[in-house]
């Protein structure tokens, strides 16, 4: 279709949609796994499902990929998942997030059961914790955000820390009391959502409690599906780290980006001097000069190079050196630092990069100005939560090797926490660590307030690498 032609169509679309759509209200975004519906061509389907910010009368047969376009509304539908002809990225939209379209399947079929036993609606009290047999582990929790929009309008009481907490082990983070049917098919993302952002958050306070004051980026976007990028550098930022290097980030969450310079820059141009000035022509005076020096140099003098092609402007030098070249990079470094430094380039910093995580930071500590973190922050280890039903129909009720009972999670005078279980008085003083949720996010909370919580329990001295 031509460009000019499909402008208007699209064009023609917003109308449409401003016209015939509403935003969805609570009770439309939750999922009622009882209310079932059978389409023209005889197929089951939620009274939820279908496009979250349409109303129609009477509702449509299910759109799928492979579904040919036939109306206006059909042709809405399609554009809004982003598809062409036919094909999309591997990743979940809003709509099947929200329709636990992304369930486990065994959860669809305890509810079948559930439902044909008429006991869909049992109440019960889950916990989430992280369990582990090492009493020293800290985490730091992240991902409450989606949790919250997953979970408006449902009819369930959801509690947690608030998110930027650093909390230990067989701590209850959060809790949901409601109906089972309400929730179950839900599980699986809610725990998604979680671990990973949390594993992630977790990777940057290592680092950022690795590097000091010094300087921390979250290099990691490229390592990880582009569809999870805003969740990494949200939840990298969060954690600790300094910026990130997306720039979609900073219209949508306000968070500082920023970039130094890729080899392809140097590669293209032919020449770090060349790359340097080039840089310094053409981006905004506010970007920090941050030079690759690596490409084609040797790491001592391709530093003297970028630093004397711009050295009224030059910010740092970036270290990057493949692995098979590097040998001892702490010491590759101070040969770098000394030749800047006795041919006139003391303010230049080193930022380095290239397989950095907390070992190499503490290891190049000494003589590293800043650091670019990429795989040990997106890809650390995700924070293994589980999610345990210990109460069902008021009545204690819990599987093996797990602490039974409805547990508080208290705030003690000295700032301490402590789990106890809820039938046990609170000492003096004490208040409940766990909020309403919806609390929390109406309005969500500021990133850079999230992130100075994380970096103040860190300044406590109470959690080690």
């Amino acid at each position: 279709m031509p460009r000019r032609a499909f402008s208007f169509k699209l064009l023609a679309l917003s109308f449409w949609l401003t016209a015939n759509c509403q935003p969805p209200s609570p009770a439309e975004k939750a999922v009622h796994a009882e209310e079932v519906e059978v389409d023209q061509g005889g197929h089951e389907r939620r009274a939820s499902e279908g496009h979250p910010g349409c109303r129609r009368e009477p509702a449509p047969i299910p759109i799928g990929y492979d579904t040919a376009v036939g109306t206006l509304e059909e042709e809405v539908l399609i554009l809004s998942e982003d598809r062409t002809d036919g094909r999309r990225f591997n990743s979940a939209t809003d709509a099947e997030i929200l329709n636990a379209d992304v369930a486990d399947s065994y959860f669809h079929r305890t509810m079948q059961i559930l439902r044909a036993r008429g006991l869909a609606d049992t109440p019960v009290h889950a916990e989430i914790a992280y369990k582990t047999s090492d009493p020293e582990a800290w985490f730091v929790v992240a991902g409450l955000d989606e949790v919250a929009f997953l979970f408006d309008g449902i009819d369930v009481e959801v509690r947690a820390v608030p998110e930027g907490t650093i909390c230990r082990p067989h701590e209850p983070i959060l809790t949901l009391s409601g109906p089972y049917g309400a929730f179950a098919e839900h599980e699986t993302a809610l725990l998604g959502l979680l671990c990973q952002a949390s594993g992630v958050a977790t990777g940057a306070a290592r680092c950022r409690l690795a590097a000091g004051e010094k300087p921390v980026v979250s290099f990691g976007a490229r390592r990880m599906h582009p569809a999870v990028t805003p969740m990494i550098e949200r939840a990298a930022y969060l954690g600790g780290c300094d910026m990130v290097a997306v720039d979609l980030i900073v219209g949508r969450l306000g968070i500082p980006a920023t970039g130094t310079t890729p080899h392809a820059l140097v590669l293209l141009l032919g020449s770090t001097e060349e790359a340097a000035r080039a840089f310094d022509e053409v981006v905004e005076p506010g970007v920090p000069r941050t030079i690759i020096i690596d490409t084609f140099d040797d790491e001592k003098f391709g530093a003297l190079i970028a630093a004397r092609a711009i050295p009224d402007s030059i910010y740092a030098i970036r270290m990057d050196t493949p692995g098979n070249r590097r040998g001892d990079f702490l010491d590759l470094m101070r040969e770098v630092r000394w030749e800047l430094d006795r041919n006139g380039f003391e303010h230049v910093k080193i930022f380095g990069s290239g397989g950095i995580d907390v070992d190499y930071i503490l290891h190049l500590n000494p003589v590293c100005d800043a650091y670019g973190v990429g795989g040990a922050i997106a890809d650390a280890p995700m924070v293994d939560y589980s999610m345990d039903i210990v109460e069902v129909g008021g009545e204690d009720r819990s599987k093996r090797g797990k602490r039974g009972g409805r547990k508080r999670l208290l705030k003690l005078r000295d700032g301490t926490r402590a789990v106890l279980p809820a039938s046990t008085p609170a000492p003096e003083g004490a208040t409940d660590a766990l909020v309403p949720l919806g609390q929390m996010y109406s309005p969500p909370p500021a990133m850079d307030t999230l992130r100075q919580r994380v970096l103040d329990q860190l300044d406590t001295g109470d959690f080690a690498l």
